[in-house]
């Protein structure tokens, strides 16, 4: 039998980015329907201190959620958020940084206690860290000590909700989603008193096509001019970034991560020392010989299909046959599963570092991403043990972690100089806030090993920015031994802090 060909709407169905359906018993939404019961925003004020680099930095937290009204003063949400800030220093000059990851549907809970909070959960990378007491620690790697930090939680995640006459399905969709990100921004912004201060945007995976609308949409409609913009293994452009979909660029833009994923695992005879000169020769490789036969089709000779087919085998260790029975086109489920498929182990989308036991050992795709009951557990467990108990959130409604409003989402985007596009791509967004604040600086966090938003999707993406020569110099980017959350990884945890750091103390 031939395998099946997912169609766009099955794979949108099948994966979500920045750790997406974590276990669908989690839930979409809170119930509405008693607007008095639900509209008062919670809020819970504490106060803290963590060690950095041999320093004690002490901080105000508030866990809690604001009341965002519609222009005619309507409520319609109530925004989950957690701060830190510094009480002995110059709020004006002090940066403050806003962090969420993606989905759609991720809470933050997974950037708060993996790099940017004051505790994060100890993880016994890349293996299961399953088995409590699961333990949380002082954060020596957090950014407090050079700017203060929110942690948001986008509609449908956390403890934030629709409310009024509105409905969760008003928020879903990247336009949407981007606007209410936005005004939560500036209403907190306004509230706290920042406006003088420097602030930046952080988003992992779908939170870079949130952050690029979000540079773009803070500018043109609050003229509120960002200093810098993080994207964390982003995910940019749908149509670059679906292995699986009936368009060549994505599998061009995943095979350098399968060839380090191959690299890493040792599926493959051919494995040089150097894991960076590898990786780039594996995307010459795809953006040349490889490119070149997928776009000639049927016009392509045999030989020169022979000899992709060959180089195909040697940077993966898949078969010749197999690629050939695939039409040359590979997607991440099919990769993750076949690589290691004779040992019975599948390797994960979210980190390929990961490893798990098969389900089912015929099938053409995996049954679930070890990453995430590697890793799941103990972020979850040691987050509620946090809020609930160091924070002191105090409330019986349920912090949803992870949703899968995927289902409700709307994929178009009204893309500057453009019009409405059925598939977003914000890196038009965040090319036009560039344009228009070319003092606004970005960095680029990107691991190796990470088959949600893969190595080549980023470069891809980068490479298709139309700056003048002297905003490209605005751009920074860093690279990590590990997968998509490259933060839960020892060697890269300090990497990560060093790089983000250095980016805000410019």
């Amino acid at each position: 039998m031939a395998p099946t060909r997912l169609t766009p709407a099955r794979l949108l169905a099948s994966v979500t980015f920045s750790l997406g359906l974590l276990t669908s018993s989690l839930g979409l939404a809170e119930n509405t329907t008693d607007v008095a019961a639900s509209i008062e925003p919670m809020h819970f004020a504490s106060e803290g201190k963590v060690k950095i680099a041999g320093k004690v930095i002490e901080y105000q937290a508030v866990a809690g959620q604001l009341l965002m009204r519609n222009d005619e003063g309507e409520p319609i949400a109530l925004y989950g958020y957690t701060s830190y800030t510094r009480s002995d220093t110059n709020p004006s000059k002090r940066p403050v940084l806003f962090a969420y990851n993606g989905g759609p549907g991720s809470a933050s809970l997974w950037l708060h206690m993996g790099i940017l909070g004051p505790e994060r959960t100890v993880l016994d990378d890349p293996n299961f860290t399953t088995e409590g007491p699961f333990q949380r620690v002082n954060n020596e790697y957090s950014i407090l000590d050079v700017a203060d930090l929110v942690m948001i939680d986008p509609i449908g995640t956390g403890f934030s909700k629709a409310v009024g006459d509105s409905e969760g399905k008003d928020f879903w969709g990247v336009d949407n989603d981007i606007r209410s990100v936005t005004d939560f921004i500036a209403r907190w912004t306004s509230d706290n008193g920042r406006w003088l201060s420097p602030k930046y945007v952080l988003g992992e995976s779908y939170g870079g096509i949130r952050s690029g609308g979000v540079a773009y949409d803070l500018l043109s409609r609050y003229s509120l001019a960002l200093n810098g913009v993080i994207l964390v293994s982003p995910f940019m452009d749908y149509v670059g970034g679906f292995a699986g979909l009936p368009f060549d660029q994505p599998y061009i833009n995943f095979l350098s991560t399968y060839a380090a994923t191959a690299w890493y695992h040792q599926t493959s005879p051919y494995r040089p020392d150097n894991l960076e000169a590898f990786v780039a020769e594996a995307e010459a490789f795809a953006r040349g010989p490889y490119a070149r036969v997928l776009q000639l089709g049927a016009r392509v000779s045999a030989d020169e299909e022979q000899a992709v087919l060959e180089q195909l085998e040697r940077f993966t260790g898949i078969s010749q046959s197999y690629w050939r029975a695939a039409n040359l086109r590979i997607d991440e489920s099919r990769f993750t599963k076949e690589l290691m498929r004779v040992a019975g182990k599948n390797v994960g989308r979210i980190d390929s570092r990961f490893v798990g036991n098969a389900i089912n050992h015929i099938g053409e795709s995996v049954a679930y991403d070890p990453f995430f009951p590697a890793v799941g557990p103990a972020v979850v467990a040691t987050f509620n043990d946090y809020y609930r108990g160091e924070l002191g959130v105090d409330t019986d409604q349920r912090y949803v972690t992870s949703a899968g409003l995927w289902q409700d989402w709307s994929f178009s985007h009204d893309t500057p100089g453009v019009g409405t596009v059925a598939a977003a791509n914000t890196g038009i967004d965040l090319n036009h806030a560039m344009l228009q604040n070319p003092h606004m600086r970005i960095l680029v966090q990107q691991g190796y090993f990470d088959l949600a938003t893969p190595y080549g999707g980023t470069q891809y993406f980068l490479d298709q920015l139309r700056l003048p020569e002297e905003l490209r110099s605005n751009i920074t980017t860093a690279y990590y031994e590990a997968g998509h959350m490259m933060y839960i990884h020892k060697d890269s945890m300090a990497k990560f802090k060093a790089d983000l750091r250095e980016f805000i103390a410019q």
